[in-house]
């Protein structure tokens, strides 16, 4: 009975991706953010935010759920690690399940967008319950210090138990939500290539090695590719999972841009497409003018593997903070580029766009 449960399983993921193939879905979305926006803090200002985006023609939309070390939704599981149960920013309000109401009410996609990832804290981990609690679990680089890189700092994301975590709190955001995805992005999974010298990870090199001790260049090719295939592991485990509880719910990547996502972070993504464990990728074109965007997104399509343009939706830098704004004609010519270059739909970085655009994103794209 369990081989046939199982060769059901496999048939049925073969159709849902033969189905998407045949007939592409298309992404034009989002994502939502904790910081910088005030789209998440009140049943009001989601509602506002949803109606926003369904008017400027959007598909979907990514909702941070995980953030800093701590979620935006009330989170028994990571209460029973650090005794934190949600942002304190959201007490006493759900901002996960509001969006889940109300886009499903007006027809969009709502996906959980875990942002941190592997990471636990930003600028300051002095006071982190994490580090606190468990020691054990950080990253390090090969001088023995607390792995850190722009800011962030970061877990050994190859411990089984930080690998646990994560998998339990994404797990627990499908068991508990009706979310249409999930997503990781550049920090899920990921580890940035100057860790992997923690005790644990040695010990685990070490055992695969004949004893011989990691490179001590961080960026040699084989010790990165061993650290990515480790991570690729990790994939490929989550997507089952996710699939095993909502085949329909879609598991979505939103990495770096390869070979730099590789290099800098041990993202190996079209790995994750050519074994089958992303539903979508989201690549980060993060670029400041359309020339550069151009040969970014022309890049892309040297490294995919074939048949999976379809599952590629680019990322757009439409907003950064107080700082950066891409102007309405800009957006509308890198839309354009994504058509012609065969690309069914993007996602804007991040919603403050949409919020402050005079006219819609989505006129005839």
């Amino acid at each position: 009975m369990k081989f046939i449960l199982i060769v059901v399983s496999i048939f049925n993921l073969a159709i849902i991706g033969y189905s998407q193939e045949k007939n592409p879905i298309v992404v034009k979305g989002t994502w939502i953010t904790s910081s910088a926006s005030v789209a998440m803090y009140s049943k009001q200002n989601v509602i506002e935010t949803v109606e926003n985006c369904k008017k400027n023609g959007l598909t979907d939309i990514f909702v941070v759920v995980w953030n800093d070390g701590v979620t935006m939704y009330p989170s028994p599981l990571v209460k029973s690690y650090t005794g934190i149960l949600q942002d304190t920013n959201f007490k006493n309000f759900d901002p996960l399940l509001a969006f889940v109401e109300q886009g499903h009410k007006l027809g969009l996609r709502v996906h959980a967008w875990f942002e941190f990832g592997f990471s636990y804290a930003y600028k300051d981990s002095s006071k982190n319950k994490w580090l606190e609690k468990y020691p054990d679990w950080v990253g390090r680089n090969s001088k023995g210090e607390l792995l850190k890189k722009n800011g962030f700092f970061w877990w050994n994301a190859m411990n089984p138990a930080v690998q646990s975590f994560i998998k339990k709190l994404v797990l627990e955001v499908v068991n508990k939500y009706q979310v249409d995805g999930i997503q990781g992005d550049d920090r899920l999974p990921a580890m940035p290539s100057e860790g992997g010298y923690d005790a644990l990870t040695i010990k685990m090199y070490q055992s695969e090695n004949q004893g011989s001790l990691p490179p001590s260049d961080a960026k040699n090719p084989a010790w990165i590719s061993w650290r990515a295939n480790k991570l690729n592991g990790f994939a490929k485990n989550l997507y089952s999972s996710v699939k095993k509880i909502n085949p329909n719910c879609l598991v979505t990547w939103a990495p770096s841009i390869y070979p730099w996502s590789k290099e800098q972070y041990l993202q190996d993504w079209p790995t994750w497409l050519k074994d089958g464990y992303a539903d979508l990728i989201i690549p980060q074109v993060y670029r400041y003018k359309l020339d550069s965007y151009t040969q970014t997104l022309k890049a892309i399509a040297t490294h995919l593997p074939s048949n999976s343009k379809y599952k590629i939706f680019p990322g757009i830098l439409s907003s950064l903070g107080d700082g950066y704004r891409a102007d309405s004609l800009m957006i509308q010519q890198m839309i354009s580029l994504n058509r012609q270059e065969g690309y069914n739909g993007e996602v804007l970085f991040y919603y403050q766009t949409i919020k402050e655009s005079k006219t819609p994103i989505y006129k005839n794209n």
